[in-house]
């Protein structure tokens, strides 16, 4: 037996007939069905829900049933509520049209198998590519500024001395290693000079060189809060690491010297990542005498130091003691991750040790690219593109704010005086149906949770990480407005 509903057309504008089996809860049930009839098309994107106490009535169920069901429809991103415009179904982005599949040989499936071995099942189909890209950490590849790097290119390559062709010097060109040493001096404070500076393809290069000279073992101390690919790459050196506890002022470092065999400290400095916020200067200083007292050493990852909006810029943590801070840095959000271009800014002792280890000759970083980042910064190239590309993620950053302003103002937004990314702090518990309901939009983006640290004390929050550099600038608005629609409804007292 079942339960069958059939809307007039006053409700719906056509009929629609639901069945709720008798197996489960009600609210299940309700929501299968609706569910059921949003995929196959009975219930068109925009059409109106009847309210709660119409439907419940309809059904003979609690009205309090349909307000829950409808509710986490919404957040799964099924449906959207909005206050004058009643329920409705939500617009779901289009599916990108089925690439064409390569050809095959007559007779044999791809990989060799013989058709129809399978018995007529087919495996699963790839998931379709997402229709926005709102992960952090990428640049707009379409902003590269191709043509003032194609003057650099061909401006270097004709200065290049003839030894530049030959095997690469493992510190790196010294055309780049001064320019990164003027640069760094005057934009963010660094203490240096070229020879303390070693080019490396990025800052996962630089962990794994950092990690083969044991300068890191055995144990090692990051922010409770950061990638979890930097843990992997440190737990695959047979280093563990060592959550330290994160408020609004970031890592408190304070407890570093209560953390034993801790040799190091991995801090984001300048915009704790992902969370936001510069690290209290009390904490910097406490960091730095932590290192000094015991030996130890900082590492610093200035991955988005340029880009500063609301509050001027933070110097590097580097200047306040150079022969214990490591600077990290690259152009992989200032340009592109697709020119694979870092480097170490090392305190005098370790130099040495660190050029054994990364080998006698550059196998990693090419030497045309080194030589065009060397002119694309002395020619000002580089400070016009970091300026022009502040001013839009700015603007991109304004615009997703006043989005959720407006759609969404009960979601707090933190993290947005700096960098190109923010987070979208959610109610408790609804991390995973918001990042549902994104997926359902056509939306790539992370939770918080999938940042923190597995042995971290600090407490859970509940949020998304929303890379707003990324979209081109044709398809921002459309990534905002399909974000807004994913967004868990503000929670009422009941």
């Amino acid at each position: 037996m079942a339960d069958s509903w059939v809307n007039s057309a006053e409700i719906l504008g056509s009929d629609l007939h639901l069945e709720l089996t008798r197996a489960g809860s009600r609210r299940n049930a309700l929501m299968a069905a609706l569910r059921e009839a949003i995929r196959d098309g009975r219930l068109a994107p925009d059409t109106r829900l009847p309210p709660y106490r119409s439907l419940a009535a309809d059904l003979g169920i609690a009205r309090n049933t349909v307000a829950d069901a409808y509710a986490e429809l919404v957040a799964e991103g099924w449906l959207t509520a909005r206050q004058g415009s009643g329920t409705r179904v939500a617009p779901r982005p289009a599916s990108p049209p089925p690439r064409t599949a390569a050809r095959r040989a007559p007779g044999r499936e791809r990989g060799g198998r013989p058709s129809g071995a399978t018995g007529g099942r087919r495996g699963p189909r790839p998931a379709p590519r997402p229709a926005h890209n709102l992960l952090q950490g990428q640049p707009d590849a379409a902003s590269f500024p191709r043509t003032a790097w194609l003057a650099s290119a061909r401006r270097a390559l004709t200065a290049a001395p003839h030894e530049a062709f030959g095997p690469g010097d493992p510190r790196g060109r010294p055309e780049l290693r001064r320019a990164l040493a003027d640069y760094l001096v005057r934009v963010r404070g660094v203490r240096t000079d070229p020879e303390r500076i070693v080019v490396c393809a990025g800052f996962a290069h630089a962990v794994r060189l950092l990690s083969g000279t044991r300068l890191l073992r055995p144990r090692m101390a990051v922010e409770s809060y950061g990638l979890a690919f930097h843990r992997s790459l440190l737990r695959s050196a047979g280093i563990r690491t060592v959550p330290l506890p994160l408020d609004a002022d970031g890592a408190l470092t304070e407890g570093l010297a209560e953390l034993d065999g801790v040799r190091a400290a991995l801090l984001t400095p300048a915009h704790q990542f992902p969370t936001g916020g510069p690290l209290h200067p009390e904490r910097r200083a406490a960091a730095v005498a932590w290192a000094r007292e015991n030996g130890g050493l900082v590492l610093e990852d200035d991955y988005d130091g340029e880009f500063r909006y609301d509050r001027r810029p933070v110097g590097a943590v580097q200047g306040l003691d150079p022969d214990r801070v490591l600077y990290l840095g690259s152009v992989s959000k200032s340009l592109s991750p697709a020119l694979r271009l870092g480097w170490m800014v090392l305190p005098d002792h370790l130099v040495d040790g660190l050029l054994a280890t990364k080998g006698e000759r550059e196998g990693w970083t090419g030497v045309l690219d080194q030589l065009t980042l060397a002119d694309f910064i002395e020619s000002g190239g580089y400070d016009r593109h970091v300026r022009r590309m502040r001013q839009q993620y700015r603007r991109r950053r304004d615009q997703l704010v006043a989005a959720l302003a407006e759609r969404a103002p009960h979601i707090r937004v933190s993290g947005i005086a700096a960098g190109l990314h923010a987070v979208l702090e959610l109610p408790s518990g609804t991390e995973r149906s918001a990042l549902r309901a994104a997926a359902w939009q056509g939306l790539a983006l992370d939770g918080l949770g999938g940042y923190r640290h597995p042995d971290a004390t600090t407490p859970h929050r509940d949020g998304l990480v929303v890379g707003y550099a990324t979209p081109p600038e044709h398809l921002f608005a459309g990534a905002l407005d399909a974000l807004c629609r994913a967004l868990p409804p503000e929670q009422t007292a009941t």
